[in-house]
């Protein structure tokens, strides 16, 4: 049975993560007001982030990074893309 929450990310009810995806109280409060196409539409944008800027998610001040962008995009409102960001299909 899945678990039903008020994203707050899409502002809307719908379907909750099944486990907490990050560590810490972050994580918790992803998993309390996040709902799984939210968690998708971050994870993408995580994505395009490493890829990017060339991030290692095995270095401390990346995985730092990430974490801030990834509480401005799904509690702050949006995250800003990198600079000279073109998406595929549109260079």
């Amino acid at each position: 049975m899945s678990r039903i929450i008020h994203c707050e990310y899409e502002k809307r009810e719908t379907e909750g993560l099944d486990f907490v995806p990050w560590p810490g109280e972050l994580g918790k409060r992803v998993f309390a007001g996040i709902g799984k196409t939210a968690w998708g539409a971050w994870l993408a944008h995580q994505t395009m982030l490493i890829n990017e800027n060339r991030l290692s998610p095995m270095d401390p001040e990346h995985r730092a990074f990430l974490e801030r962008e990834m509480e401005k995009f799904l509690f702050g409102g949006g995250a800003e893309k990198p600079a000279g960001y073109v998406p595929d299909g549109e260079a």
